[in-house]
């Protein structure tokens, strides 16, 4: 089923993320994390992209295992940063043999040895070429309500965001925020600028202290005093710190359930007993 008629038919829905091994060895362990994340009936879930395309054969594998096997809606990944435009076509070719509807378009962050390939620069162009080559596919983007960290500036941002959208983009997914004021706000910029397709906050429980820093690290987050608390609190404590952390993207989705938001992606990464917390303690309310 496509993302955007799910998001048509449900006022709320809820949906979860797992990432494929960097090697075959860690297949078995990935797909038994996938299973019990399955097991909660999310409304969708997606199943990332390694860097350059490393993990593409398992990111098709686990996406139509969850879809075939436990009859769950998936959303594959796809980035193009280190990717010729023959490999992307060979990819939509497999999503579309492996009967998988839905592809989330990102340029990737770039390899750490800086390789990258002509033939893509940024989202945008994977998006218009996924459009060309099967108008079927519902494509969903990635966008920033603190900005992306390489753009000096939101407005401009922005714009590229517009270009995004125009391309085809069916829906966005935002970067984790941890501060639901900074989305309302960019909610505010982003509809003024016409782009009216659905965002789906992509909220990130905070579960250990050392995923603080490292959320700063990668996308420049702002993390607010609540949140800093939270942390000295309990960081020497890792079950109380798991479940702060809960609790908190709890407080965060429930908070944009109330101000009309309701299409909420968590990132549980691989983690069944963060999915599972967050679902004991919004089941009621999502449902």
């Amino acid at each position: 089923m496509k993302i955007i008629d799910i998001f048509n038919e449900k006022e709320i829905t809820l949906s979860f993320e797992v990432f494929p091994p960097k090697t075959d060895a860690g297949y078995e362990a990935v797909e038994k994390a996938s299973a019990e994340i399955a097991a909660l009936k999310p409304d969708f879930m997606s199943v990332t992209y390694g860097a350059g395309g490393g993990t593409s054969k398992n990111t098709v594998n686990i996406a139509a295992n969850l879809q075939d096997k436990y009859g769950v809606n998936v959303l594959a990944h796809l980035t193009c940063v280190s990717s010729t435009r023959e490999h992307v076509k060979s990819m939509i070719a497999s999503y579309k043999e492996r009967g998988i509807e839905n592809i989330m378009a990102l340029r990737g962050d770039i390899p750490k040895e800086g390789r990258i390939c002509d033939d893509y620069h940024h989202a945008t162009e994977l998006i218009y070429d996924i459009k060309s080559m099967d108008e079927n596919f519902c494509i969903g983007g990635a966008c920033y309500p603190e900005g992306h960290v390489e753009c000096e500036r939101q407005s401009v941002d922005i714009g590229h965001l517009k270009e995004k959208v125009d391309a085809g983009c069916d829906f966005l997914t935002t970067q984790m925020f941890f501060d639901n004021a900074i989305l309302y706000q960019f909610l505010y910029r982003i509809r003024e600028k016409g782009i009216n397709v659905t965002i789906v906050p992509g909220i990130m429980p905070i579960t250990n202290a050392k995923q603080v820093s490292r959320s700063v690290a990668l996308s420049g987050s702002t993390i607010p005093q609540k949140m800093k608390s939270m942390v000295d609190r309990f960081a020497d404590d890792p079950q109380k710190m798991k479940e702060a952390g809960i609790i908190y993207a709890c407080d965060q989705i429930i908070d944009l359930i109330c101000n009309g938001v309701g299409h909420i992606h968590v990132y549980s990464m691989n983690k069944p007993d963060i999915a599972a917390g967050i679902m004991r303690n919004l089941e009621t309310i999502i449902k």
